[in-house]
């Protein structure tokens, strides 16, 4: 009986490409970005422990005298200030994403600077990081340049002996090389140390890494406390600067009109004993003009606050938003169950923002709408082809757009190059809570 052989061949793909990551290695970008931190963060190093140094072991000793506080604040201040340029060159050249701690920002006068200079937490944890960074530093440039230089050196061996007649400098390689075994074997150990050279070095630049993310950044905790407390702050403001506005609104606008409609009726009145029946009714007809009038300013400034297309959901809300823009709108929403009515007037609103920006500012002669839902949250995209250039802080509204969305833990995105077009969108939860 004859059975059928049956073979499973796995896929060799990943293999090959295993290889050629390997083999690539040394010529990527990563590679020369790390070498580079290893021989530019010695002398940065050596920079920043000095400075720091000096400063501590100067403000200690004359600790009892007038200058030996500020000394040491000065001390804590340089460590911060070296930290933050570590920072920067590890995200240049390591490609990290290393966020700054909480800025320094003192009380007012010499004495308040100088008890928050030696209080403050993230300047002592970089005096720590300076103190553990020399050695490291030290290690790191000595790894890179040993197995570096090398590793070029033996690769490149018949080059160099044909400059050098007495042997290579520094690695002690002999001039005269024979093509012989050894000269083979000596290849082939040079090969392996360039494949191996950026593992090597990135062995302790990932302690680097550690150490910089614990002493150097701010805890993702302390992230989130200071993002809530700046929404909370915005949040504040911005329903002062909505009750400020409605007070004006309700002074100038209604208020006014009910002034006016007192006074009428009060001349009306007065009218009625007089018996002139011509006076008396154009006094009422001003009056119900101004009532009327009256009305129309109440029912502005409530939709101002809460739309009433939005009791019916966000869908018919922009159905009508898009109706009345100046702009032709394409509309799409698609966003299943309806969100918070906190979040559903975030978007109506913003939608209505935008789409007053593209009339105005942009010379745009059509726009799209469409807001959809995700695993997430919702997803409003505003789009126009007008010419382009939105930013924050252009005089178009988007930084209290941004600031309103980040009340809730949303996100406004921008892009607008010069000549557009401009697409806006805005990252949403599904509740405000």
């Amino acid at each position: 009986m004859e059975t059928a052989a049956h073979r499973i061949v796995l896929p060799s793909g990943g293999r090959q490409a295993d290889r050629m990551h390997i083999i690539r290695a040394p010529f990527t970008r990563q590679a020369m970005g790390e070498l580079a931190y290893a021989l530019v963060g010695l002398p940065l190093a050596l920079i920043g422990f000095a400075l720091t140094l000096v400063a501590l072991v100067a403000g200690t000793a004359l600790s009892v005298t007038f200058i030996g506080l500020p000394l040491l604040a000065l001390g804590v201040m340089a460590a911060r200030a070296s930290g933050a340029i570590d920072r920067g060159l590890a995200n240049a050249l390591l490609g990290t994403r290393l966020r700054p701690p909480p800025r320094f920002e003192p009380r007012a006068g010499f004495f308040g600077w100088l008890g928050d200079a030696l209080r403050d937490g993230p300047g002592w944890r970089a005096v720590l990081y300076r103190v553990i960074r020399l050695p490291l530093a030290v290690f790191t440039a000595a790894v890179a340049v040993f197995v570096w230089g090398y590793a070029v050196a033996l690769v490149t061996l018949p080059v160099w002996a044909a400059l050098f007649t007495e042997g290579l400098p520094v690695f002690d390689l002999p001039a005269e090389v024979a093509f012989d075994g050894w000269a083979v074997v000596r290849w082939l150990i040079g090969v392996a140390l360039l494949l191996a050279a950026p593992w090597l070095v990135r062995g302790p630049l990932v302690l680097d890494r550690l150490l910089m993310t614990a002493l150097l950044t701010s805890p993702p905790l302390a992230d989130r406390v200071r993002d809530l407390e700046r929404t909370r702050a915005s949040a504040v403001e911005d329903s002062a600067a909505r009750l400020r506005r409605i007070e004006r609104d309700l002074h100038d606008g209604a208020q006014a009109q009910l002034v006016a409609l007192a006074m009428k009726l009060g001349i009306a009145k007065e009218s009625i004993d007089s018996g002139d029946t011509e006076t008396l009714r154009a006094l009422v007809t001003s009056a119900h003009t101004t009532a009327k009038d009256a009305l129309v300013e109440l029912r502005d400034l409530a939709r101002g606050i809460h739309p009433p297309a939005l009791d019916s959901g966000l869908a018919p809300a922009l159905t009508t938003l898009t109706a009345r823009s100046a702009l032709p709108v394409d509309l799409t929403v698609d966003i299943g169950d309806r969100p918070s009515p906190a979040i559903e007037s975030i978007a109506y609103f913003c939608a209505a923002e935008l789409l007053t920006n593209a009339a105005k500012h942009s010379g745009a002669t059509r726009a799209e709408v469409s807001v959809h839902a995700g695993d997430d949250g919702l997803r409003l995209l505003v789009r126009d082809n007008g010419s382009g250039g939105a930013a924050i802080g252009a005089g178009t509204g988007l930084a209290g757009l941004a600031e309103r969305v980040r009340t809730v833990d949303g996100r406004l995105a921008i892009a607008s190059p010069v000549g557009g077009p401009t697409e806006i969108r805005v990252d949403l939860p599904r509740t405000s809570a």
